[in-house]
């Protein structure tokens, strides 16, 4: 790794980790959002991009993360509406909510491992309405249509919530700015673990099943086992990913689990870039904050209206946009806002670096004619 690398590696930390310090709480929490969508864009990366594989199916499974840390996290509540819970410690809670997506993601990987393209697509599509149907009518576990308060987290003893107050440099650290941190963490590891996959024997091995999959074959690559295996660690990414969007929300609700999720999560890996885990991050920050800049400045931007008050909202405007930014990179930019990036970075650095001139070599003095020996 280059200097340059590492030194923008180090700036960039430095810089995300002094953004709460002066950032206000809309910015928080928008990108908790990002990074939330970011875990999840890196596991449908993995499974779409680097595979082949296309699911239709991911918001099913961040659902399940996120009802699942509520339901292992949460006390067991009496009355006209019972709800259950096991109240086990929160971190325990996160990690079997993870499991929990995961086992759900192996139970579907028979099918996963079997199928491919369109197929594998239609295939996932019923999990979104069997997920939906399950959220709404098991009330004991999912509190149906007004959903679940969500337990906050507490690790080594700090609650990410409110109270108790924290004051770190001057500055009131309450549950978003205790969350960021969180955030940044499971987004660091989650994309460190990816690109570790990648970059080793099973990326190469997913590769080859996407490119020449009779090819993988032939070369002794289990295909159906790989193709399993990279649908369960999806759903294990997208189930980190629920817990983080359950734990910034503070309340999950079963509408937000729905088709339009799924689509924006393939929007994210398309425009940021297939097979890349650098693609997954930017494609996942340019979706999820569209519609919260959008929302922001609706009053100053033109053919969007305010939430509520009736034509274009910001959310609609926002999957406009980035839907004919869809369009636009699979037409002219295959390599997404990544591989964009990459070559106005190789443009700057032709420009930066002056042209060579040709070397001046001296010019060696002829040598004196030989005389003829006839005179």
């Amino acid at each position: 790794m280059s200097k340059k690398v590492v030194l923008s590696c180090l700036v960039l930390a430095a810089a995300a980790i002094a953004v709460p310090f002066y950032l206000e709480g809309f910015w928080l929490q928008a990108g908790l959002f990002a990074m939330s969508a970011a875990i999840g864009a890196i596991g449908i990366n993995l499974l779409t991009g680097a595979t082949g594989q296309l699911s239709m199916g991911h918001a099913f499974f961040l659902a399940v993360g996120a009802y699942a840390y509520v339901y292992f996290s949460s006390e067991p509540e009496g009355g006209a509406h019972a709800l259950g819970g096991l109240a086990l410690p929160t971190p325990l809670a996160a990690l079997l909510a993870v499991v929990t997506a995961g086992v759900a993601g192996g139970v579907f990987s028979p099918i996963a491992g079997r199928l491919k393209g369109a197929y594998l697509g239609i295939a996932t599509l019923a999990l979104i309405f069997v997920g939906q149907h399950v959220l709404f009518n098991a009330e004991p576990v999912t509190g149906g249509y007004n959903g679940r308060a969500v337990p906050p987290m507490e690790l080594f003893g700090l609650v990410f919530a409110d109270t108790p107050e924290l004051v770190v440099a001057q500055v009131p650290f309450g549950a978003l700015e205790r969350l960021w941190f969180l955030g940044l963490v499971l987004l660091t590891g989650a994309a460190l673990f990816a690109r570790g996959v990648l970059r080793g024997r099973p990326g190469r091995a997913m590769n080859t099943i996407r490119d020449h999959e009779i090819a993988a074959g032939v070369m002794g690559v289990p295909v159906a086992r790989y193709r399993a295996g990279v649908f369960v660690l999806s759903s294990m990414y997208a189930g980190l990913a629920g817990v983080l969007i359950a734990l910034v929300f503070q309340r999950t609700v079963p509408d937000y689990f729905g088709l339009l999720l799924s689509l924006d999560y393939l929007a994210m890996i398309i425009i940021g870039g297939l097979g890349s885990v650098a693609g997954a991050v930017i494609g996942a920050f340019f979706i999820s904050m569209l519609p919260q800049l959008l929302s922001r400045y609706s009053d100053a931007l033109p053919l969007v209206a305010e939430p509520g008050s009736g034509g274009v909202s910001p959310a609609e405007a926002a999957r406009i946009l980035y839907g004919a930014a869809v369009v636009v990179i699979v037409l002219f930019l295959p390599g997404g806002l990544l591989g964009l990036a990459r070559r106005a970075g190789l443009a700057l650095g032709r420009r930066a670096t002056p042209a060579a001139s040709p070397r001046q070599t001296p010019l060696s003095p002829s040598p004196a004619p030989s005389p003829d020996p006839r005179n």
